[in-house]
């Protein structure tokens, strides 16, 4: 591997409109929030709408890393205590069988540094992934395009949409028997109906990592979740089957995943402001800086759910040493705030950032799972 590049600002750029297409941006993810908060729901989220999972647990960031590795959050050896969220993309809430790419969102509590603009009184650091290495489009503008027509289909057709996702399924399994894979293909309802706890998770986006460039992966390495890599699970079952797979889980068993580093090495093959391609591992793979671990728990209730309401995740949530990098990240910020005002406004939940986990879940009913 080369050396990894050190960051400079000139590394980013600005574009075209960006004012404009920041403004467009925050009306199309509202749009979403407010048809769905009209169909009778109480401000959901404008994507990530549907939630499988809510997790409390703990990183152990590895001790004795290498200077390059040793930056930011990963500076050194500490436990934190951790919420892991698992979901869907949609900004509605669809039944299973409409299968779209998994979420995992990660805040970690307890994190000492120089802050993120609107973090500075926050002791979080926030990373938002999908089980895929690069984001869905390449820039602000393919990104903003692809919004509006999430927010044209927000709440239609429903039945449609569960029989165009079995079409997809079939068309992404024979792209994939060929070696392929489509990002449109599983956006547009073919993500394989798999058990989001095999899968392995990415920021996407690239991000800083101290005085470097990364992405992020969190990748499951004990085997109660290595064997549910590829598992089938029947979506079509029940409108909240990937829920029930994980309270199944969670019943019994735990798991343990690897958060890994991947450094920007060359400026070619893995581009800064491109957020639609993904970085060559050959050229720099994915190295281990800390362990994830989540013992047995209720992984869905009616005070998880409570929890849920009264959280957000963002990307901006964190430490200056992991800022997201590059236009679309940087034009989502102002998106994610309003996304998070409009629900506090519609639930009457304050949105606020934990500063600990102690009782978290103090009025949880471990025989209660609840099912919105």
């Amino acid at each position: 591997m080369s050396e990894p590049i050190i960051y400079t600002p000139d590394l980013e750029h600005s574009i075209e409109d960006e004012a404009e297409i920041a403004e467009e941006l925050r009306e199309a993810l509202l749009s979403i929030s407010k048809t769905t908060e009209a169909d009778g729901f109480h401000g959901l989220r404008s994507v990530h709408a549907k939630s499988h999972a809510l997790l409390i647990g703990e990183l152990e960031v590895a001790g004795n890393l290498p200077p390059h590795l040793a930056q930011g959050l990963f500076g050194y050896a500490s436990t934190y205590p951790v919420v892991m969220r698992f979901s869907t993309t949609p900004g509605d809430i669809l039944p299973d069988s409409v299968s779209t790419p998994r979420g995992l969102a990660i805040k970690i509590v307890g994190v000492q540094g120089a802050r993120l603009p609107d973090s500075e009184n926050d002791v979080t650091q926030d990373f938002v992934m999908v089980n895929g290495p690069a984001f869905q489009t390449s820039n602000a503008k393919a990104f903003l395009k692809s919004l509006k027509l999430l927010a044209a289909t927000t709440d239609k057709a429903e039945g449609a949409k569960v029989a165009m996702s079995a079409v997809m399924r079939g068309t992404e399994k024979v792209i994939e028997a060929f070696g392929g894979k489509s990002g449109l293909i599983r956006g547009m309802g073919g993500e394989p109906a798999s058990h989001p706890l095999g899968e392995t998770y990415y920021t996407g986006v690239p991000i800083l990592y101290g005085r470097y460039m990364a992405k992020l992966s969190v990748v499951p390495v004990s085997e109660d979740l290595t064997m549910l890599t590829d598992q089938h699970i029947d979506v079509g079952r029940s409108k909240t089957a990937i829920r029930d797979a994980m309270i199944d889980h969670f019943n019994v068993y735990g798991g343990e995943w690897d958060v890994r580093i991947q450094l920007c090495s060359d400026l070619e093959t893995m581009p800064i402001e491109d957020a639609a391609k993904a970085w060559p591992e050959e050229e720099s793979p994915y190295v281990t800086v800390a362990r994830l671990r989540v013992q047995p728990q209720t992984a869905w209730s009616e005070a998880r759910s409570e929890v849920i309401d009264a959280m957000s995740f963002s990307p901006w949530h964190g430490l200056a040493a992991h800022r997201p990098l590059g236009s679309i990240m940087r034009l989502r910020k102002s998106a994610y705030e309003a996304s998070s005002r409009f629900r506090a406004g519609h639930t009457g939940v304050a949105i606020t950032e934990p500063t600990t986990l102690d009782g978290l879940f103090a009025s949880e009913d471990a025989a209660e799972v609840f099912y919105p």
